[in-house]
């Protein structure tokens, strides 16, 4: 007849964690029991980090009173892919809006110099330069857009180039969704910037 197993012995006893496991106790979010994100640690570690968080993990606007004043710039695109006919009436001037990239033009620049009412964190900047290019891509039916702002400021325009973008693609869609509600706008980036701490960066 067996023996009852004596407290200690292997048999009757939950197995042990593995060789490297990671009890439930001792399983933390990232950044320790907060939960809150902290930079990577390690070989090949960076000092990434979301600055717009304070220490707390609360969000916040950030400090950039001890910066210099810089020329930054920023250059951001998109595109907007739709029908060969939309294209054509887009082209021609006949869409029943009027001159789509024309409107289109000034929603993006408007929307570049409003950024900072658009999305919370953003600083209000004295925008000295916003330009609006289109281009007819008649192989793959779209129009692509690309806008590029300048300032001399203490922070980047990369949010004021993006908004622009995002604006005036929608401005497109707006005027040409009467004839073409399958339009889809895609491939909104960060071309290039330059200016400040991080300095220059081009998209691959």
């Amino acid at each position: 007849m067996p023996r009852p197993s004596r407290p200690g012995s292997a048999r009757g006893r939950s197995p042990g964690p593995k060789a490297g496991a990671v009890s439930v106790s001792d399983a933390r979010a990232p950044g320790g029991s907060s939960g809150k994100p902290s930079p990577a640690r390690g070989k090949g570690a960076t000092t990434a980090h979301f600055t717009h968080f304070d220490a707390a993990g609360q969000a916040h606007m950030v400090d950039v009173g001890a910066k210099a004043v810089t020329r930054r710039v920023a250059r951001a695109g998109g595109r907007i892919a739709m029908s060969r006919e939309t294209l054509a009436l887009i082209r021609e001037g006949t869409a029943k809006k009027g001159d789509v990239l024309g409107i289109a033009r000034i929603a993006a620049i408007q929307a570049a110099k409003r950024t900072a009412d658009l999305i919370p964190l953003a600083h209000p900047l004295m925008l000295t330069r916003v330009a609006v290019d289109f281009a007819h891509l008649d192989d793959d039916p779209a129009i692509a857009i690309e806008v590029t702002v300048e300032t001399l400021d203490r922070t980047g325009v990369e949010m004021e180039a993006l908004t622009g973008v995002a604006a005036g693609l929608l401005t497109i869609y707006d005027m040409c969704k009467a004839a073409d509600r399958g339009m889809r706008i895609e491939g909104i980036l960060l071309l290039e910037k330059s200016g400040g701490r991080s300095g220059h960066y081009k998209a691959g």
